[in-house]
C-alpha cells in the first residue's frame, strides 16, 4: 500500500484502497471508456469527505496535484465518474437520516439510492416521482440531472431538492440556503471559501447580466453551469442551483434534503404501432394531452430485435416490418384517457396496434417494458455503447431528424434506430460497435461529431437530457459560445482555485484525453 492511501487510511473511518484489483473494478463505468485511478476512498461521513479533500487541497498548495472524482453506483454514461486521481465513492454514505411526515420532507446521504429512497418513503404513501434507474443514487442525480422519462410531467429532479451539503474543494462546508440581501452582505465578509461564494458569485452575475438573461431565455442544455440563472429569484440567492449537473465539479455533495408527494395508487399503460413516425406522431400529441406519466417512442427494430432474444412481443411487431411503437403510462384519471385513447381505434391504420392494458395484455406490456434492455445488450458482434444518449430535441422537428437519421445511417454504416421520451422531449441513439477494431475510435468521434450536427441544425441540444461529461464535451466544448465558456470557467475557479475537482469533465474535458482513453474491450456490464 502507498504512503497516501495508508495515511488517508489512519485518517479516516472509512476505507481507502489502492490494491489493483480495486483499482481496476473502479476503473470503467457505463460509458465506452476506461481510466484507472490512483486511490479509492469509501467514507462514511461528511467529515470523512472533508479530511480526503482538505488533504488533496493542501497537496494543491504546494503544486502536488491529486484530481478528485465522485462516484455513486458507477451508471455514469459519459464517463464523469471515472478518474485517473482520487476516487470517492459514495456507496457507504447511504443512510436515511431522518424524515418528517407531516412536512414530507427526508434528509438522506447522498449514495443512498432512488430505489432504497422511494421503498422507505412508500411506507407512507410518499415518493420521488423522478424515472431514473433504481440504482441511482441520490447524489448522482443531482449532479447529472437527467432529462428522466418523467420529466415531462413532473419536471425531475430540480423539483424535489430542498438542500444540499456540499463539502468544498479546500473541506469547508457549505449548506445550501436562499438568503437575502442582508445575509448575503453578512456571509461575504467572513474569511472562508463558503464567503468568497457569496462575496463572487453576485458580482460575477450583476457583470453577465445580459448573458445570464440569454441563458434564461433561450438555454435547452446542460453544458457547464446553465443553472447560474436560476440561483437568484427576487432579491434572494441560492447557489443550490449551481450544483444541478454540475458533475461533482464545484464540490462533493454529501447529504440532501428532500420534499416528496403523494403516490399514485394505480396507472395504467398503452402501447400502440404504427408504420410511419408521421402518423404516430398524431397519437403521440393526443396521448401526451391527456398529461401521461411516461410517454415513450421506439423505433420498432429496437423491439424486433427485443423478440430475437426470446421476448414474446409478436402481438406488438406483427404487420409491420418497419415503423415505431409507442408506450403511455398514465397515473391521473388513468380510466379517462384510456377511453379516449381507446376512441381512436377505429381511425388508426389497420396495420396499426393498440394495447391496452388489462388481465390478458399484462405479460405482454411488462415484457415490452424490458425490450429496450434486451435491445442494448444483444449485441454478438459488438456493445451499443452510450455516446449520443440523453439529447433534447423539439417535437416539431422530430420527423426530420428521423429523416436525417437515414442518411448518417448509410453514410456512417450504423445502425441508427432512436429511442427516447416523446414527454421529454430526450432521446437517444445507440448504434453497435466492435471496441476491439483499431478504428473504432475514429468511427466512434465521426458518429458524435455528425449526431451533433444534425441534433443542432433541428433546433437540439447534445446535453438537453444530461450533461456533457468525458464524450459529449468533445462536440459541446467546439461550439460553446466564448462568452459563455468565460462565465462558466470564472464560477469554476471561484469553486476550486486549484482544479481539484473532476478537472476532466465539462470545461475541463481534453478531447485528445477522451478518445485515448476509450475501452478496447467490450464491458461485462449490463448496458442501460
Amino acid at each position: 500500500m502507498s504512503k497516501i492511501a495508508r495515511y488517508l487510511n489512519q485518517l479516516t473511518v472509512g476505507n481507502v484502497f489502492d490494491a489493483p484489483e480495486i483499482l481496476e473494478a473502479y476503473s470503467t463505468d457505463r460509458s465506452a471508456l476506461k481510466i484507472r485511478p490512483k486511490i479509492v476512498a469509501l467514507p462514511e461521513s461528511t467529515e470523512d469527505v472533508r479530511k480526503l479533500m482538505r488533504f488533496c487541497y493542501q497537496l494543491a498548495t504546494k503544486d502536488i496535484n491529486l484530481p478528485v472524482t465522485v462516484r455513486g453506483s458507477g451508471l455514469d454514461k459519459l464517463g464523469a465518474d471515472l478518474s485517473n486521481g482520487l476516487i470517492i465513492s459514495t456507496e457507504k454514505l447511504n443512510k436515511l437520516l431522518e424524515s418528517d411526515r407531516r412536512e414530507r420532507l427526508v434528509r438522506v446521504q447522498a449514495g443512498l439510492t432512488l430505489k432504497e429512497l422511494n421503498t422507505a418513503l412508500s411506507i407512507n404513501g410518499l415518493t420521488i416521482p423522478v424515472g431514473g434507474h433504481d440504482a441511482d443514487t441520490i447524489g448522482g442525480l443531482i449532479s447529472n440531472c437527467p432529462n428522466d422519462t418523467y420529466s415531462g410531467k413532473y419536471g425531475g429532479i430540480m423539483n424535489y431538492v430542498e438542500r444540499v451539503e456540499v463539502v468544498l474543494a479546500n473541506g469547508e462546508v457549505l449548506q445550501s440556503n436562499r438568503l437575502t440581501g442582508h445575509q448575503i452582505a453578512k456571509k461575504s465578509k467572513e474569511k472562508s471559501l463558503e464567503g468568497s461564494l457569496y462575496n463572487k458569485i453576485p458580482k460575477v452575475m450583476k457583470n453577465a447580466d445580459e448573458l445570464i438573461k440569454h441563458i434564461r431565455k433561450n438555454g435547452v442544455g446542460l453544458a457547464g453551469y446553465p443553472n447560474i440563472a436560476k440561483v437568484t429569484r427576487r432579491g434572494t440567492l441560492d447557489l443550490l442551483p449551481l450544483f444541478f449537473g454540475a458533475e461533482g465539479t464545484l464540490g462533493v455533495i454529501t447529504e440532501v434534503i428532500l420534499r416528496a408527494v403523494p403516490m399514485k395508487k394505480q396507472t395504467k399503460r398503452v402501447v400502440a404501432t404504427f408504420e410511419t413516425f408521421e402518423v404516430a406522431q398524431k397519437f403521440l400529441d393526443l396521448a401526451n394531452s391527456l398529461h401521461p406519466k411516461e410517454l415513450n417512442v421506439y423505433d420498432i427494430h429496437i423491439i424486433k430485435t427485443a423478440e430475437e432474444t426470446g421476448k414474446k412481443l409478436s402481438s406488438v411487431t406483427k404487420k409491420l416490418d418497419k415503423g415505431f411503437v409507442v408506450f403511455a403510462r398514465y397515473d391521473d384519471k388513468s380510466a379517462s384517457a384510456l377511453r379516449k385513447i381507446n376512441s381512436v381505434r377505429k381511425v388508426i391504420p389497420k396495420s396499426s396496434q393498440l394495447i391496452i392494458e388489462s388481465e390478458k395484455t399484462e405479460k405482454t406490456l411488462n415484457e415490452f417494458e424490458n425490450s429496450l434492455i434486451s435491445f442494448l445488450n444483444c449485441s454478438k458482434t459488438g456493445e451499443r455503447v452510450p455516446l449520443l444518449s440523453d439529447f433534447y430535441l423539439p417535437a416539431r422537428n422530430l420527423n426530420n431528424f428521423i429523416s436525417d437519421l437515414k442518411i448518417l445511417e448509410n453514410s456512417l454504416g450504423l445502425d441508427l434506430a432512436i429511442f427516447g421520451s416523446y414527454s421529454a422531449g430526450n432521446y437517444s441513439l445507440r448504434p453497435k460497435f466492435k471496441l476491439e477494431e483499431k478504428d473504432f475510435n475514429k468511427r466512434a468521434t465521426a458518429f458524435l461529431r455528425a449526431g451533433a450536427f444534425v441534433i443542432t441544425r433541428q433546433g437540439g441540444s447534445v446535453t438537453g437530457g444530461s450533461p456533457e461529461g468525458r464524450i459529449k464535451a468533445v462536440v459541446v466544448n467546439d461550439t460553446m459560445p466564448q462568452a459563455e465558456k468565460d462565465l462558466y470557467s470564472t464560477i469554476k475557479s471561484i469553486f476550486d482555485r486549484y482544479n481539484i475537482l473532476n478537472p476532466g469533465v465539462k470545461l475541463g474535458a481534453n478531447t485528445t484525453f477522451t478518445i485515448r482513453h476509450f475501452r478496447d474491450s467490450t464491458s461485462a456490464k449490463i448496458m442501460i
